[in-house]
């Protein structure tokens, strides 16, 4: 059994006991999170699919870790114009594992 849900302007296809990181969600670590923008819920042969949401359907996950990615470089250069700007930005994130799926 796995669904499609959306968080943090992103689809993420998941099932039970995945580790995944998702955009930072203001939750404790180890608290319950319940997600219910589920687009899609596929049980074997039995698809349910929204539109664009599911109705009734959720998923529960449990906060594992709340950190950062590595740091992403930016570098920009016009040549033979001496202009050269540097810059680097480092994402958060929210680590989750899935504990259940309801359609």
């Amino acid at each position: 059994m796995y669904a499609i849900i959306k968080t943090g302007g992103k689809q993420y296809r998941v099932e039970n006991g995945l580790k995944l990181k998702i955009e930072q969600v203001p939750a404790e670590i180890g608290s319950e999170l319940v997600i219910d923008q589920v687009l899609m819920v596929a049980d074997g042969d039995n698809i349910s699919m929204g539109k664009p949401l599911l109705n009734g359907a959720s998923v529960k996950a449990t906060v594992l870790e709340q950190g950062r990615h590595d740091k992403v470089r930016i570098f920009k250069m016009r040549r033979r114009k001496h202009y050269q700007k540097h810059q680097g930005h480092r994402q958060n994130y929210t680590e989750i594992q899935i504990t259940g799926i309801s359609a």
